[in-house]
């Protein structure tokens, strides 16, 4: 039974990862930051089949105890500050998660065990400013957040330790994806929740920003498969994985209110607090090489996406109003 090390596994992609690598036969550890609160939401229905264990990214002596004790075969890292607004006002705790923290991983494996495979989230936001479209591995890198800046340190990072230290360490460049776990303050999760809590009759409007702004999203259920493909492949590499499709935030708001028999253009407001300081351009990938390498597709195209988010926040605000009410 080979053993797996997600940091970030409370999260969207972790919650995910974690139920796939259990029903491949793993033992599956998760790392989480001590918090007097609750952060298992995700991972409840799993929970007692995970051994969930306290670390963090900012704390190297963590890290090189948790490798030592558990001897995982596999390090997921899933862990970040990853709330792209967030960036600006928060730069320096970004860059100590986002970009140190995947130093402190990587040394921690390189001096506990290297041949510990190693998997690195990195992401679209790394292109920012594009150079080419659509993106792919070899497209030169324009971040344009704090975030990017800390992902493309993050990425380059595991290039170098694969190549100066010979570890299986593997950078998998994810385009926008989500589900039905994304957390509230990302845009997607917004209009989702919006449109549950309007067409229940919560709310009257919706505040977004550059509805104009395009993304490649995908399905996370589907994308934390990529992850785990690159890990068998038989070499570590670089894989970009997405849809190769584009779409805006109007046509995820369209498709989303029209899924309740909403018009969104009578709720939706665009608010230009909402606005990036600097806005990305056009992010499609060119997933080619996963398709072709990994023998990976993905399963849930964006119409059913947005009604899979929108139904299951329907449910959610339903059983909210009903125990309000009760």
């Amino acid at each position: 039974m080979p053993t797996a090390l997600i940091t970030g596994i409370s999260g969207q992609d972790g919650s995910y990862l974690a139920e796939f690598l259990l029903g491949k036969g793993y033992q599956v550890v998760g790392m989480v930051r001590r918090s007097s609160t609750s952060i298992y939401e995700r991972i409840e229905h799993i929970q007692d089949s995970l051994t969930i264990i306290q670390g963090d990214l900012h704390d190297q002596s963590s890290l090189v105890s948790i490798l030592e004790e558990h001897q995982p075969d596999e390090v997921y890292n899933l862990a970040a500050q990853s709330f792209v607004p967030t960036s600006w006002t928060q730069a320096i705790l970004t860059g100590e998660v986002t970009a140190l923290g995947v130093t402190r991983m990587l040394e921690a494996i390189r001096l506990v065990n290297p041949k510990i495979k190693f998997y690195q989230a990195s992401s679209s936001e790394m292109f920012g400013k594009v150079v080419e479209v659509p993106q792919r591995e070899t497209t030169p890198f324009y971040p344009r957040s704090p975030y990017g800046v800390a992902k493309v340190y993050g990425h380059w990072i595991t290039v170098n330790y694969r190549e100066s230290y010979g570890i299986f360490a593997a950078s998998g460049i994810l385009f926008n994806h989500e589900s039905p776990r994304r957390g509230l303050e990302f845009v997607t999760r917004k209009i989702a929740h919006g449109v549950a809590m309007i067409k229940h009759g919560l709310s009257k409007e919706l505040r977004l920003g550059n509805l104009e702004a395009r993304r490649d999203w995908g399905f996370a259920g589907d994308y934390v498969q990529a992850m785990w493909r690159m890990l068998q492949h038989d070499h570590p590499d670089n894989f970009v994985v997405g849809t190769g499709e584009t779409h805006s935030v109007r046509e995820f708001c369209e498709i989303a209110f029209g899924h309740v028999g909403l018009d969104y253009n009578e709720y939706v407001v665009e608010d230009p607090r909402f606005y990036r300081p600097a806005e990305v351009d056009l992010l499609i990938s060119d997933p080619a090489k996963a398709h072709r390498e990994l023998g990976w597709e993905p399963s849930i195209n964006f119409r059913q996406l947005v009604e899979m988010m929108v139904d299951a926040d329907m449910k959610r605000v339903e059983q909210v109003k009903k125990q309000k009410q009760g």
